[in-house]
């Protein structure tokens, strides 16, 4: 599969000639290092990546540090009214038998810094010149994270 190694530079916009506006993410194809050890990406001219391709970026998405289960797991919490405390608070966390909590009970802790995959996005515009790609929409992770581009 064809592949390009990539940064992201950030988010701007691309005015099209009937008046429309195009959110992009502007992102810098990095040179493809050496062959010898095994998987390498493409550089923007050998790849074969132009305008209007629908492509799926893979990256490192923003991390948020430790969150609560209202921000990591989207919980609703308690009613603010009739004498509850902890407005935040998960709940119950498991039953009397086993007493232990089961794998897989959703609690506080660390959110983001996993990778995601983005599909089915497009490529708005190629500068060949500053190894500049403008892809439609947005991509996971923060400025300057490595992103692999791929054609699907």
């Amino acid at each position: 599969m064809k592949f390009v190694l990539a940064q992201k530079l950030g988010m701007s916009q691309i005015f099209k000639e009937d008046g429309t506006v195009v959110p992009v993410t502007l992102v810098e194809a990095l040179p493809a290092p050496g062959r010898a050890g095994g998987q390498a990406g493409d550089s923007l001219e050998e790849s074969e990546i132009k305008e209007g391709d629908k492509v799926k970026v893979s990256g490192i998405s923003k991390g948020k540090g430790f969150q609560g289960v209202v921000k990591r797991h989207k919980f609703s919490g308690f009613p603010a009214s009739h004498g509850h405390k902890g407005k935040r608070a998960p709940g119950s966390i498991g039953q009397r038998f086993p007493q232990h909590t089961l794998k897989g009970r959703r609690m506080a802790g660390r959110m983001g810094g996993k990778k995601v995959t983005v599909r089915n996005l497009e490529i708005a515009k190629i500068d060949k010149e500053t190894n500049v790609i403008a892809i439609k929409g947005a991509i996971p992770g923060r400025r300057g994270t490595g992103l692999k581009i791929s054609i699907i």
